[in-house]
């Protein structure tokens, strides 16, 4: 009964007609946007007009939350979306948006707790995903590198890549997959660039994937996801397994959206 009537919400969610303020905010912030097929768009448009009204929203920091805001945040939440099976991120309850980096507040200890170690540094951060709680999206880091895809950085497919990570109840750098034998593959070639990348940032070599991908395999995935949508060419290159595998998890190929758009 209830996912009845989740489904029937969802339907009037989408059987209004996309806003077409929505979609000048899109073609002018969202670069893999205009990389995109008529009905991919089509596709996005009704998972970002669920997504929106079904999350909570919040601006923080003096952060005057705006249409425009929620529209490419989750536009480049759902572009992860566009191939998978899915459920608009049900471990997704809440998005808080601050207006630029921020130090998130010391965890504060239980009642019964005593410290045991010193305390933890606190180091700026672009955005969190917590595993029961809110994802965490700086918004000027987050719009200029939904402009910038060639800057090889975007937080907003990082967190996200990380929530796609924890639907299994765990941050292990291993998202839900099809079957046993893509676990299989998944592993192999997941975990041999994970070491590769590991060995290359002990030695100081310069790797194609960002240094923070080798902190640990849930930082690895989130890390190649954005190296997959950003920069898919240099991927390829240099770890087409890699390449291959992501391109089969999430069911699209960046790489023939930037021969399109180049050509």
């Amino acid at each position: 009964m209830f996912h009845w009537i989740t489904q029937r919400r969802r339907e009037k969610l989408t059987s209004v007609p996309f806003p077409s303020e929505w979609e000048h905010f899109l073609q002018a912030n969202v670069a893999h946007y205009c990389m995109l097929s008529g009905s991919e768009r089509t596709h996005l448009h009704s998972l970002i007009q669920v997504f929106i009204a079904e999350k909570y929203w919040e601006g923080a920091g003096g952060l005057d939350l705006t249409d425009e805001i929620r529209v490419i945040i989750s536009a480049e939440a759902c572009m992860l979306l566009l191939g998978l099976p899915h459920d608009y991120y049900r471990n997704v309850q809440s998005i808080v948006v601050y207006p630029s980096t921020v130090v998130p507040p010391r965890r504060k200890l239980g009642f019964f707790e005593t410290p045991t170690a010193p305390a933890e540094i606190r180091n700026p951060i672009l955005g969190q995903a917590f595993k029961q709680g809110p994802v965490i999206i700086i918004w000027d880091a987050a719009l200029k590198e939904s402009r910038h895809p060639e800057l090889g950085h975007n937080v907003i497919y990082h967190e996200f890549a990380h929530k796609l990570d924890m639907l299994d109840g765990t941050a292990d750098g291993t998202p839900p997959l099809r079957d046993r034998e893509e676990y299989k593959d998944w592993v192999a070639i997941c975990s041999a660039e994970y070491l590769r990348l590991k060995n290359d940032t002990l030695r100081g070599k310069k790797s194609f994937l960002d240094v923070y991908g080798a902190t640990n395999e849930a930082e690895f995935f989130a890390v190649a996801t954005e190296q997959f949508f950003d920069q898919p060419r240099q991927m390829i290159r240099h770890a087409p397994e890699l390449y291959r595998v992501l391109k089969e998890y999430y069911r699209q190929d960046p790489v023939s959206r930037v021969k399109q758009n180049c050509s």
